[in-house]
């Protein structure tokens, strides 16, 4: 037994230690221990190229994630937060309960790519969830603000964990049929599909049941806080 490609792994834990970019970690690891290894530079290039064309999809948050910080950088947040000051009628619960909708009703048709944490919540929901609790509650606390982040991304979430099991063609919904088959039981992924869809219903009534509460809590805290001031 060789042992010496695990010192790949070792090279990952250094690299990630001292905090160095991680795709040239990963990279330096998969070199070492394909060396170490015994495999030749051309099949290892042949072998690295192939898992990044398998992996293609990667290229999507490669490109995304500098836009993004770019917006971000020129007060896409800022923005965010003064569109939702202006639409007065629009509540935390609305905002949240309606991409709550959106997110899980698009995940459902399988375009659950369309939103997440890195392009929606952090320079988008997040931001305007805030400027909706503050309209309710102008003095938030650092704690308060931590909590309406991790509701907004709880709320992406679970919009896209239950709906896109509603989807025949997700990989979730074959494994379930791929561990079914091997116990001897057949099913269809339609047949999955619509036993599924119960569940995201009642995850989308559950969670937005406690996006109302929230709220409610914001309402009482200000309430509390008006007739104290009095």
């Amino acid at each position: 037994m060789n042992y010496w490609p695990l010192l790949g792994v070792a090279v990952i834990v250094i690299g990630f230690a001292l905090r160095f970019n991680a795709v040239p970690v990963v990279v330096c690891a998969a070199l070492a221990s394909g060396l170490l290894a015994g495999l030749p530079v051309t099949d290892l290039l042949a072998l690295l190229g192939k898992s990044f064309v398998s992996s293609r999809i990667l290229l999507l948050f490669v490109l995304t994630l500098p836009a993004i910080g770019l917006l971000e950088h020129a007060g896409l947040r800022e923005h965010a937060q003064r569109w939702m000051t202006r639409l007065r009628g629009f509540t935390l619960a609305r905002l949240l309960i309606g991409y709550l909708l959106v997110r899980e009703t698009l995940a459902t048709v399988g375009l659950y790519g369309v939103a997440g944490h890195a392009q929606t919540v952090r320079p988008l929901l997040a931001p305007m969830s805030e400027a909706a609790a503050e309209k309710i509650l102008p003095t938030l606390s650092a704690e308060d603000r931590d909590e309406l982040r991790a509701m907004a991304a709880a709320t992406d979430n679970i919009g896209r964990f239950f709906g896109e099991d509603v989807f025949i063609a997700m990989g979730a919904v074959l494994l379930i049929q791929n561990f079914y088959a091997q116990h001897g039981i057949d099913l269809t992924p339609l047949s999955i599909a619509l036993w599924a869809l119960p569940t995201a219903i009642a995850a989308f009534l559950i969670h937005a049941t406690r996006i109302w509460l929230y709220q409610r809590r914001l309402q009482r805290r200000a309430a509390a806080l008006h007739a104290g001031a009095r």
